[in-house]
């Protein structure tokens, strides 16, 4: 080591106070505001309510739910994808950010990428909800074919069940990997059970060079491994509407509509999660302002993708030759759907354009009311596709027939939201929620390019 870079780190040792990163992170683990405790009984009251709506449900059938022939599908599979879609931004944007080195993502992709796995988890209970008869979901497992219970390997449900199960797991893999070192921090500053516990999570991990080395070599394999199965894992979702003939779903820009509906809502649900975790656990310092606005241009550049290929949708649809999807087409823009259509368009559409005044973007109020309405837009948008196409398809009987959820289907969505509000809170409170290691590894950087060269 020369004495240009010896002079360089020892003026780093001396600014920053490394224990003082160690000590904010790891009081969010034991010292949260009190908002925190209600927020978590707000989400496990509202998770009580879909469990009691699901019972309900159990004991009576699915005619509770005032699903029936056309209109099948209702809230629960429209929230299924509204759920997929918001896991994709967590982990493809870490990945994406970590492979491009942009070191503004290392105080915030501990807690994106558990939102990926914990939306995984909530999609998951939509396919056992829909059944109806919930035993059953042992069917929708890709068993070994010898059952045969996966006859048609052609057909996308095998797609979906195969991708998301691939995704799920990989997903908590990149995760648990990137927070090893965290978990060897909090073992050496832990005491009773949790010490026991976060010293089984860290693996022995000691911070040697050989760990180092291979710890960066599988955390970029896996980080190259998710951007393509991100990718695809919405596209197969995207492919059970557009390998089907229902008039409006027959398009072949639904896998990259798809994919950017995706990542609009994830990165509308990353704002609304960093305005809340930079007040629960005062991470005013790491969570800065400077790395929301980067997030919320990101968010807007996403949102006109949307929009984009939202209007080649239209477009395709208007000018082409289907009749029946130009009526369905129609029937939303001036039917009984009219008014959630119009919201979708103008939540998901025309809402983003508020992103571009640097003053909106600095007042956290603003950018928190404006994050949770963009995913409301996102919810509309599959909810869009899914009803109006069931109630006015291609056989006249079904185009006098309005569908409207029960309250039983409303209470299990809600309860939907309970659930996974409630599993990232038990998350932010067992495992550093901000990347300790690379937040000092940003700030080693930064301090370095900012002190001038001098001699020894």
């Amino acid at each position: 080591m020369n004495s240009v870079t010896q002079v360089k780190e020892k003026d780093i040792r001396e600014d920053i106070a490394w224990a003082q990163i160690n000590r904010d992170v790891l009081k969010s683990l034991e010292r949260p505001r009190a908002t925190y405790w209600l927020l978590f009984a707000l989400c496990f009251a509202m998770f009580c309510v879909g469990v009691g709506c699901e019972t309900y449900q159990y004991q009576r059938g699915l005619g509770v739910s005032a699903m029936n022939n056309p209109d099948m599908w209702g809230l629960y599979i429209a929230t299924f994808i509204f759920w997929i879609g918001m896991s994709h931004s967590g982990t493809l944007l870490s990945a994406i950010l970590h492979i491009i080195h942009a070191d503004w993502r290392k105080p915030i992709y501990r807690f994106a990428e558990a939102m990926t796995t914990f939306s995984l988890l909530t999609a998951g209970l939509f396919v056992a909800v829909h059944l109806g008869r919930i035993w059953q979901i042992y069917y929708a497992l890709p068993y070994p074919n010898e059952r045969w219970v996966w006859p048609n390997f052609q057909s996308p449900l095998l797609w979906d069940a195969m991708a998301i199960f691939t995704y799920l797991s990989s997903s908590i893999l990149f995760l648990y990997i990137g927070a090893i070192p965290d978990f060897a921090i909090c073992r050496d500053n832990a005491t009773g059970w949790r010490k026991n516990f976060y010293a089984s999570l860290s693996l022995g991990w000691m911070g040697t060079d050989r760990q180092w080395r291979n710890f960066r070599v599988a955390y970029l394999v896996i980080a190259c491994f998710l951007i393509p199965l991100a990718v695809s894992v919405h596209s197969i979702v995207a492919s059970d509407f557009a390998m089907s003939q229902q008039p409006g779903w027959h398009i072949t820009s639904f896998p990259p509509y798809f994919v950017a509906g995706a990542l609009y809502s994830g990165c509308a649900a990353i704002i609304t999660l960093f305005i809340m975790l930079r007040y629960i656990f005062r991470f005013e310092e790491y969570m800065t302002m400077p790395i929301l606005d980067k997030t919320v241009r990101l968010t807007f550049a996403i949102a006109m993708v949307w929009t984009y290929l939202n209007l080649i949708e239209y477009s395709s649809v208007w000018y082409g030759a289907d009749t029946v999807a130009k009526e369905t087409l129609i029937q939303r823009a001036t039917g009984p759907y009219a008014f959630w259509w119009w919201s979708m368009n103008f939540l998901g559409s025309v809402l983003p354009f508020t992103l571009l005044f640097k003053k909106l973007r600095a007042n956290l109020t603003v950018m928190m009311i404006v994050s949770l309405l963009l995913n409301l837009g996102m919810w509309l948008e599959r909810w869009m596709i899914v009803t109006p196409t069931f109630s006015h398809g291609y056989y006249p009987w079904t185009w006098d027939h309005t569908f409207f959820p029960s309250l039983i289907q409303w209470g299990i969505v809600f309860g939907s939201f309970g659930w996974f509000g409630m599993l990232f809170m038990l998350f932010c409170k067992l495992v550093p929620s901000v990347s300790m290691y690379e937040v000092k590894e940003m700030v080693y950087h930064r301090k370095l390019a900012q002190i001038p060269v001098r001699e020894a």
